[in-house]
């Protein structure tokens, strides 16, 4: 078997989640969370739209984790991040946080939001 170190980007990878909080490059966070090219910051969740627009010329998609069950955004957000040119895709946060993590190991411009499970 040939094993192959992951290298990131200046994104830092999700290394775990639990009720709460999660774990993003070594460093603990409680609460809502967004990562990618900019960094890593505590999120005031959906009401908190400029945090997600800020990312529009960063990345090519946002994934965005609506805690342990998928949900649609709410339509002023979706609306707000397809107006501002962003691409959003919902899914649960286990799911969004697997998903970053295989795109980010390839190179790719992504951003992740999250809402705790």
């Amino acid at each position: 078997m040939r094993l192959n170190e992951i290298a990131y980007n200046e994104s830092a990878p999700v290394d775990g989640y639990g009720p709460g909080f999660f774990r993003i490059g070594g460093r603990l966070i409680n609460g809502p969370v967004i990562t990618g090219p900019l960094g890593t910051q505590g999120w005031d969740g959906f009401a908190d739209l400029e945090a997600l627009i800020a990312l529009k010329d960063h990345v090519d998609v946002l994934f965005v984790g609506t805690g342990a069950d998928v949900a649609h955004l709410p339509e002023d957000v979706a609306e707000a991040l397809q107006e501002a040119g962003l691409a959003a895709e919902p899914m649960s946060s286990p799911a969004a946080c697997r998903t970053y993590n295989v795109l980010l190991s390839e190179g790719r411009r992504v951003a992740l939001a999250l809402i705790p499970v």
